[in-house]
């Protein structure tokens, strides 16, 4: 199914579906994300059994904050779809879809380590990238850019943002 005519289908369903690009993107609310991913999976004529991919982005001082992208895709039919969910900076919560795509687990981790963003019963959300002990969320916009100190054969380097240029 063509882009195009994947909108028009969704669009019979759901309020909110975006075509730009040859892309078709749908934005739901957090309490609607799980049924909308199940409809999306099971009707016989999308068949979206497969989650790509799942990441955020962070816009500080806007509302919502945050916004979760999952990619779908069919391989029966040779479609692919876009979900988004907004989610506020003081409440970003969403529930874990591993339940309905086994390949959420790892993405959701990713998206709670470098984000904060919690997923409300996931098996086992914890760091995947950074060291257990690491304070914040480095792609959050509101972290500091500079990282860590590093030791380098006896000299120290400081953090990007607290080198200065001689």
């Amino acid at each position: 199914m063509k882009a195009a005519a994947l909108a028009d289908r969704i669009r019979g369903a759901f309020d909110d579906v975006l075509l730009a690009r040859d892309e078709v993107t749908l934005l739901v609310g957090r309490e609607e994300l799980v049924d909308t991913l199940v409809r999306l999976r099971d009707q016989p004529d999308l068949s979206f059994g497969f989650l790509s991919s799942l990441t955020a982005t962070d816009h500080p001082g806007k509302d919502p904050r945050f916004w979760v992208a999952y990619e779908l895709r069919s391989i029966e039919h040779a479609h692919r779809m876009r979900v988004k969910v907004g989610l506020p900076g003081d409440d970003p919560r969403l529930p874990s879809i591993t339940a309905l795509f086994p390949t959420a687990n790892w993405h959701e981790r990713e998206v709670w380590d470098l984000f904060g963003l919690v997923f409300d019963g996931h098996p086992d959300l914890d760091r995947i990238l950074l060291p257990d002990d690491w304070d914040g969320h480095p792609l959050r916009k509101d972290e500091e850019l500079g990282g860590v100190g590093t030791q380098y054969h006896g000299a120290f380097i400081p953090p990007v943002d607290e080198r200065t240029m001689p």
